[in-house]
C-alpha cells in the first residue's frame, strides 16, 4: 500500500489532519479529502507539473481543479493549488493551518457557494 513516506520519508502529517481523518470529517461538500488509493497518482502528477515543490495533497474541490496540500518543509501551512495550471501560476491561497482551511470550507458549505 502507498504511503506518503515513499515520496517524502521525513514528512509527518500535522495533528489536525490526523484528527479530522480519525473523526471521519472528510467531506465538506465542495471540498473533500482525496481517497488514499488516489494519493500516489496525485503526488506523482504534482511532482511532474511542479518539480520545484514538494506538495502532499489531501483534499480537492469538486467544482474546479483546486487541491489543498501540505508542502514538505513549510510546517502546518495549507497550500491551495490550482492543479494543471502553468508552473509558477499554480498558487491560489495559503492558510496558516488546516483548521483555518476547514473553517473556510465550512463557511462555503453554509453559504452554498
Amino acid at each position: 500500500m502507498f504511503e506518503v513516506k515513499d515520496f517524502y520519508p521525513e514528512f509527518e502529517y500535522p495533528y489536525g489532519y490526523l484528527k479530522l481523518k480519525s473523526l471521519n470529517l472528510i467531506d465538506f461538500d465542495f471540498w473533500y479529502f482525496i481517497p488514499d488509493n488516489q494519493l500516489a497518482r496525485r503526488i506523482m502528477g504534482l511532482k511532474t507539473r511542479y518539480p520545484n515543490r514538494k506538495l502532499v495533497p489531501f483534499a480537492r474541490r469538486d467544482d474546479n481543479d483546486d487541491i489543498a496540500c501540505f508542502e514538505f518543509g513549510k510546517g502546518e501551512t495549507v497550500q491551495i493549488i490550482h492543479d494543471f495550471s502553468v508552473q509558477g501560476f499554480e498558487q491560489r491561497k495559503e492558510y496558516e493551518n488546516i483548521w483555518l482551511w476547514v473553517k473556510e470550507a465550512l463557511e462555503e458549505l453554509i453559504a452554498g457557494e
